[in-house]
């Protein structure tokens, strides 16, 4: 995957381009992260701030919108392709104001990128 694609939703997903995502659960591939608390889009770098409620100890996740694979409109809910322990892993997002920040926006997308390649859950 390219790392601009990264902040870019699969173009499967077309449908979710301008959806209002709040509040749908965040599911990974072993088990829920928390639902999402916003989505912000900055210096085009797209991404979720997923509130994990107490699985990390009511700890904010940032997550790419590029790792988002499926999203159920129905059910309010969308999966990503990795991990909790790999969303747990990611540089720690601590401020609202790291939202708008470059260089930490560019450390998550580096990380996620970085992550191994895996087969879509549709296929």
């Amino acid at each position: 995957m390219p790392i601009d694609s990264i902040w870019s939703y699969a173009p499967e997903l077309g449908q979710v381009q301008g959806r209002e995502l709040t509040g749908y659960t965040v599911v990974a591939r072993d088990g829920t992260i928390g639902h999402v608390d916003r989505q912000a889009d900055h210096h085009g770098m797209r991404h979720l701030v997923v509130d994990t409620g107490v699985w990390v100890f009511g700890r904010s996740l940032l997550v790419p919108v590029g790792v988002v694979e499926a999203v159920d409109a129905a059910e309010r809910r969308l999966t990503v392709s990795c991990t909790r322990a790999e969303v747990k892993e990611a540089p720690r997002f601590r401020t609202d104001s790291e939202t708008m920040d470059p260089a930490y926006l560019t450390a998550v997308g580096d990380y996620y990128h970085r992550l191994p390649p895996r087969e879509s859950a549709t296929g």
